[in-house]
């Protein structure tokens, strides 16, 4: 069967943009079915280094034809710049290897003003969204007030839809007291990239199915992670789109008979952007060891907003309970190179929970504040293992740690990396 679906197994931040990248050589498609420019991809391909926010990593690969599906929240003008820095950087973009879903939501300056009132209000209760507008943008939808991208096919009328949203907004804004938005400068700008982006449009539903009848590999490129969906992550501190599994057939239009693998893509430890419940973060030195100092771009420093994220040890209670939120058949682990040098490594295995042993994540975010993870100590490795490229050169320790993983999560490994780089990758397949 013809369908990969690449998810995040943790709270986002997982690597996936550098296995999108390298299983797309085997794909002629690659879909973004959730989300919008909140994401962030990093691909280094030698000297160079991609970083992507709504363009699939895919775009990478020259046989690639790339979609954003009707399931993602699209910002026309950072569309836009992310195309034109991928052809400063000497990338073929065109309507040949790029599609856009007529049935795709726009973000507007409406949206992301809304979004930034959300979060002063909010306080100290802030969700920490990445102020892209993305969650006002998914409430138009729902509501049914949004405005897709299929309109962009009549810059003025979208032209005039943008306008009267815009100043509904700015009447709301006024009796707030805050900044309005430049309506006419925003409007003229917008229109403007709608001209441009109007040969990208297309049913993309009827594309992807075409091209599944004519038996293509298609790789769903997911955004965001599992522990951020909608439904299934720590509420109310999540994104506002389904970045699981599911989400890729409503995000994309197709059926489930076509999909053959999901790859679940986590770190060796934890990271979290934001605010919400961390049972495994750390303070202190170890997790600084984990972040690094913000130098280097692989280091823990978010590609859209460029926030510290908080590290801790694996939690091994969450990415078993992604496994199975996703149906995952393998799992992928990056950034094992960065655990190089810590003597004692630490997997939560299960939680406390007011006295009883729980190995599956409570449902609420009130009992997830309470929890205690129960640990499990693994010896660590001193070798630099950046320069492995099998099984037989990493140390005996890593080897018992990724084993440790797929024993605790009940799934074989496939495929680890262990550096920022494209070529540092070890193929496991245990």
């Amino acid at each position: 069967m013809p369908v990969t679906i690449l998810v995040g197994a943790q709270w986002g931040d997982e690597g996936k943009g550098r296995f999108a990248d390298y299983f797309a050589m085997n794909a002629t498609v690659v879909a973004r079915y959730s989300g919008g420019d909140n994401a962030g991809h990093t691909v280094y391909v030698g000297d160079q280094v991609f970083k992507l926010h709504l363009l699939p990593s895919g775009i990478l690969h020259e046989q690639v034809t790339c979609v954003l599906g009707n399931g993602l929240v699209i910002n026309p003008l950072n569309l836009a710049k992310e195309i034109d820095q991928l052809i400063e950087q000497g990338l073929t973009i065109s309507p040949s290897r790029l599609v856009i879903s007529t049935r795709a939501h726009i973000i507007t300056a409406s949206h992301i003003a809304r979004d930034a009132s959300s979060e002063r209000r909010l306080g100290a209760s802030a969700i920490g969204t990445t102020l892209r507008g993305i969650g006002p943008a998914y409430m138009d939808k729902t509501g049914r007030s949004g405005i897709r991208a299929g309109s962009m096919s009549n810059p003025q009328l979208f032209g005039q839809l943008v306008r009267q949203q815009l100043e509904q907004t700015n009447q709301w804004l006024t009796s707030e007291g805050l900044d309005l938005i430049p309506v006419d400068d925003y409007v003229q700008q917008v229109v403007a990239v709608a001209e441009r982006l109007r040969p990208y449009l297309t049913d993309t539903t009827e594309f992807i199915n075409q091209r599944l009848k004519n038996g293509e590999q298609i790789l769903c490129e997911g955004a965001q992670g599992t522990l951020l969906d909608i439904d299934h992550g720590s509420y109310p501190f999540v994104t506002s789109s389904s970045p699981t599994s599911g989400g890729a057939l409503i995000g994309l239009g197709f059926g489930p008979k076509f999909v053959d693998q999901v790859i679940g893509v986590a770190k060796a430890f934890s990271t979290r952007v934001g605010s919400g419940q961390m049972p495994t973060e750390l303070e202190g030195d170890i997790a600084l060891r984990l972040r690094g100092t913000g130098e280097n771009f692989w280091d823990e420093f978010g590609t859209t907003t460029g926030r510290p994220r908080r590290c801790g040890w694996l939690d091994a209670v969450m990415l078993r309970y992604a496994v199975v939120v996703n149906g995952c058949t393998e799992l992928a682990i990056t950034k094992l190179d960065i655990l190089s040098g810590i003597d004692e490594l630490k997997i939560a295995v299960a939680y406390e929970l007011d006295g009883q042993l729980i190995h599956f994540p409570p449902s609420t975010a009130e009992e997830l504040e309470r929890v205690k993870p129960i640990y499990e100590t693994l010896h660590g490795w001193g070798e630099d293992i950046s320069a492995c490229r099998s099984l037989a050169d990493l140390p005996k320790a890593t080897q018992q740690y990724v084993r440790r993983i797929g024993e605790l999560c009940d799934i074989p490994i496939s495929i680890l990396s262990v550096g920022p780089e494209r070529d540092q990758i070890v193929k496991w397949y245990q």
